[in-house]
């Protein structure tokens, strides 16, 4: 048996999440150990990076995390910048969201947030948008970070330098439990061996797999499909956040073509024709001349979802380990409140009221009462 060192925190998942936190917790002295099965399939390495909470048209307590999060991710961003010596790709350009008529735009969700465009400001913010779409809203405030190619590698390039330990290729098989007090894991190695890690206090950022250590959680994997092209620089200057498909434009001309919402395709991996035929669909609609760009590259990820397409955040029922998982489609856009929020947790610092509050709304525990009320 091998044991956390000191007052080390096990981080169970090495996606955006356990990054995020792992550095949040390094750079408070903690010591911070990461065991990942396999970092590339984390949904952090294959989202498209829309910092969105008015895009989206979220509302209520997931609309006002997101807001949370949204004011502080320049200062998150910059802690990482300092910490690593890399960019983030932090880009401040605004979303559109389409829609075929103004009755439409005018019950979206988040409207109050936007700015009301007819068709003649719609062309003004997104030269050559399709002809479909007769107004619009404009998000200034949203915007977009390039976490495929840079926020990922900076924040393990902080991690790293901060002394955060990494350990690649193992799998968590079970978490060891007493009087639901957390005693450690049981893992499987790279090399297969079976291991048992004396830990105290761990963090549960697993993604789409959380619920395979913990079957009481509601998370399942929501697959979505990927695709960028390779468009002129500047060509598009606002992200597009149209009904199924969005396209954010990164700085040096790439765009990024997402998503299929592939609710019964399990962890069933690759590409399909259908979805792939979706996107172009999509590209068609919102940007006609963006289909004759080259393709670059096309991939698929899961998101991990819960029955209201909100986080779990903070405790859970075993004393010890804490939740950050089932972030859906917004895990990029949450990430700064996440590792913020569950870094004063593990810390023991108090919270203000605004938190408490944001943590009371996403524990586990809403599902577990809502069967209750439900029976």
């Amino acid at each position: 048996m091998t044991a956390a060192q000191g007052n080390g925190v096990l981080i169970l998942g090495g996606g955006l999440m356990g990054l995020a936190l792992a550095h949040q917790l390094a750079r408070a002295g903690r010591s911070v150990e990461v065991l990942s099965r396999q970092r590339s399939e984390a949904a952090g390495f294959v989202a498209a990076g829309m910092l969105a909470p008015h895009a989206e048209g979220l509302s209520g307590d997931l609309l006002r995390l997101g807001q949370d999060s949204l004011r502080r991710i320049p200062g998150w961003v910059e802690q990482i910048e300092a910490d690593s010596g890399l960019s983030c790709g932090l880009r401040d350009c605004g979303i559109v969201v389409p829609f075929a008529s103004e009755t439409e735009r005018d019950v979206y969700p988040t409207a109050p947030w936007g700015q009301a465009l007819d068709r003649a400001g719609l062309e003004r913010e997104i030269p050559g948008i399709g002809p479909g779409w007769q107004a619009g809203l404009l998000f200034q405030q949203d915007g977009q970070i390039d976490n495929r190619r840079q926020l990922m590698r900076a924040l393990e390039r902080s991690c790293v330098d901060l002394g955060v330990r990494f350990q690649e290729g193992v799998e968590v098989l079970e978490l060891l439990q007493q009087d639901q007090m957390l005693q450690g894991i049981r893992v499987r190695n790279a090399e297969g061996d079976l291991q048992t890690i004396e830990a105290r206090e761990a963090v549960l950022c697993c993604g789409a797999w959380s619920a395979e250590l913990l079957p009481e959680l509601p998370i399942y994997p929501v697959k979505g499909q990927m695709l960028s092209l390779q468009g002129p620089k500047e060509a598009l200057p606002r992200v597009i956040f149209g009904p199924g498909t969005y396209l954010v434009p990164r700085e040096d001309g790439l765009l990024v073509v997402g998503a299929t919402s592939e609710r019964d395709a399990g962890f069933t991996t690759g590409l399909t024709p259908f979805g792939q035929r979706q996107l172009q669909a999509g590209i068609a609609a919102l940007l006609p001349e963006a289909q004759h760009w080259p393709p670059m590259e096309r991939w698929w990820g899961f998101r991990p979802c819960t029955p209201d397409e909100g986080p779990l955040l903070g405790g859970s029922a075993i004393s010890g380990l804490w939740l950050a998982a089932g972030h859906h489609r917004n895990g990029v856009l949450l990430a700064a409140v996440t590792a913020q929020l569950l870094r004063k947790c593990l810390l023991g610092e108090e919270l203000t009221p605004d938190e408490a509050q944001l943590l009371g709304a996403f524990s586990w525990k809403r599902f577990a009462e809502r069967d209750q009320r439900a029976a």
